[in-house]
């Protein structure tokens, strides 16, 4: 069963919801209108509440925990990336339902819109990929409602789905989805047009920037050279050479030297394509730069891969991601809910 709503959750009359409801979400399941989060609203009514929240990079559950509750209300902020981390936990989720209660344990999404919009990157998963890798694009464009159709879908469900729409609420009409950061390192506007790309530096020796002001913006290590002699620059964007000391994280307290991405208003910036083309820029001049085997699981893709290793040259990497974003545009057009759908960045 699959309904597609446009009335708040709170609204919603189903009689799963009047009992014991368990709800897994993120700081971004605040309501502006009454001023507390949802769980706190439910409970307020007279729901048992049962909470699942971020501690640390994840968005702890047991299947046990799931046993006893009447439904699953699901609200994050997805930020439009395969691997970010609690929108790979709700795929976790959903799968796990399927064991729960015989698969018929109802689950409700409240959807938002998508803050790295309708702009698809990347490939399929192929090749050796993590267990919890979905068959989606490195950015998919979609809405983790839309996600959530194509999780239900792809792994057999049998469970209720029920998606409250991104417009329902007069909080999701009134505050862009960046305003509350999703997660410690997703500070602000800029940030989701460039993790798909830039999240991938996490499994080399560079530091995406985590510990500073400016996550996946800002990249470096101590043994770069922020010289732009010869750097690949794609359009639409600018590269700022930079030094930075993070905080916290790889290389803390020791001062990194790198560059900043800027990016030019209205551009369509493709982080994939750009960040695979750094990562052989610093292959070829550093020897310190290195690329763990994670990061190729990660990709999931054996042509970017062989270009990482300096086998293929980046003309045959651009026209086989063309016709991945192709292919996955052609997939993702059974699961849309709204009217704008995913294109590619020409």
């Amino acid at each position: 069963m699959f309904s597609f709503r446009t009335t708040p959750i709170q609204d919603q009359l189903d009689h799963a919801l009047e009992g014991h409801l368990g709800v897994f979400c993120t700081p971004n399941c605040w309501d502006a209108v009454s001023g507390r989060y949802l769980y706190e609203q439910f409970a307020a009514r007279g729901n048992k509440v049962t909470v699942f929240e971020p501690d640390g990079e994840h968005i702890p559950f047991v299947p046990e925990e799931l046993e006893n509750l009447d439904a699953v209300v699901v609200e994050i902020q997805d930020i439009g990336s395969r691997y970010f981390n609690y929108t790979v936990d709700v795929f976790r989720l959903m799968s796990a339902m399927c064991n729960v209660r015989e698969g018929t344990l109802p689950l409700y999404i409240v959807d938002h819109l998508n803050p790295a919009g309708r702009d698809v990157e990347g490939t399929l998963p192929a090749g050796e990929t993590d267990v919890w890798t979905p068959g989606v694009a490195h950015r998919h464009g979609l809405t983790l409602g839309e996600l959530a159709h194509l999780y239900h879908t792809e792994i057999g469900a049998g469970y209720p789905l029920h998606i409250i729409s991104a417009y329902a609420s007069r909080t999701n009409r009134t505050l862009m989805p960046w305003v509350i950061p999703p997660s410690v390192d997703v500070p602000g506007i800029f940030t989701p047009y460039l993790y798909s790309g830039a999240s991938l530096w996490k499994d080399t020796t560079v530091t995406p920037g985590i510990g500073t002001s400016r996550p996946y913006e800002m990249f470096g290590a101590p043994f770069i050279k922020s010289s732009l002699d010869n750097v690949p620059c794609p359009e639409g964007i600018l590269m700022r050479s930079c030094s930075f000391v993070p905080a916290y994280g790889p290389y803390e307290g020791e001062k990194c030297f790198g560059f900043q991405i800027i990016l030019q208003p209205d551009a369509h910036y493709h982080s994939i394509l750009h960040t695979v083309r750094m990562m052989r820029y610093f292959t070829e001049r550093y020897s310190q730069f290195e690329i763990s085997e994670t990061l190729y699981t990660r990709l999931a893709d054996p042509v970017m891969t062989e270009y990482l290793k300096g086998r293929i040259t980046f003309d045959i990497v651009e026209e086989h991601v063309k016709l991945e974003e192709q292919k996955w545009i052609r997939k993702a057009k059974r699961y849309l809910l709204y009217d704008d759908p995913p294109c590619r960045i020409k």
